[in-house]
């Protein structure tokens, strides 16, 4: 009936339903979550192993340290954030059922874990996230916060639209 299309309408995969669609659904937050984090590990290391300072068009990339969080707040709090950002990760995943099945709360969220996830690990394992992309007006940021702001807007959008 009408009730199944607009269910399909709203989900993942269109062709799937029930229990199928439900693990097709925790299979792509699952992989763009990793994928995020993967990316973001990965191009910390090349930043930290290689200490780059390059110049391409409007974008520097550069090794910066931060102990805080976006806009210089909370430096010199690591485990704080650290612990945030656990209790976070551990929030999503706990509550990952209660996440609406529709593609932009989906994939905000597996966005906004795979982030969390990535400066979380910095936080715990080096004492301070990698940041390397300046864009010289704003604060210095990496992939992970990319995925959380992405994450942020794709919430504000979807549960302002509601």
């Amino acid at each position: 009936g009408s009730k199944d299309v607009q269910y399909r309408k709203s989900s993942w995969c269109s062709k799937e339903t029930g229990a199928f669609m439900v693990k097709k659904e925790i299979t792509y937050f699952t992989i763009t979550a990793t994928l995020v984090l993967i990316i973001d590990q990965l191009t910390k290391f090349l930043i930290a192993h290689f200490s780059p300072n390059l110049n391409i068009l409007f974008i520097k990339i550069h090794l910066v340290t931060n102990t805080g969080a976006g806009f210089g707040i909370l430096a010199g709090k690591t485990w704080l954030l650290a612990i945030i950002s656990l209790l976070v990760f551990i929030g999503i995943i706990l509550y990952y059922k209660e996440i609406p099945k529709e593609k932009i709360p989906q994939l905000s969220f597996s966005l906004l874990l795979g982030g969390v996830a990535g400066n979380m690990i910095d936080r715990f394992f080096r004492g301070y996230v990698i940041d390397f992309i300046d864009l010289s007006f704003w604060p210095v940021f990496n992939i992970a916060d990319m995925a959380i702001t992405f994450a942020v807007i794709g919430l504000i959008y979807y549960y302002w639209k509601k």
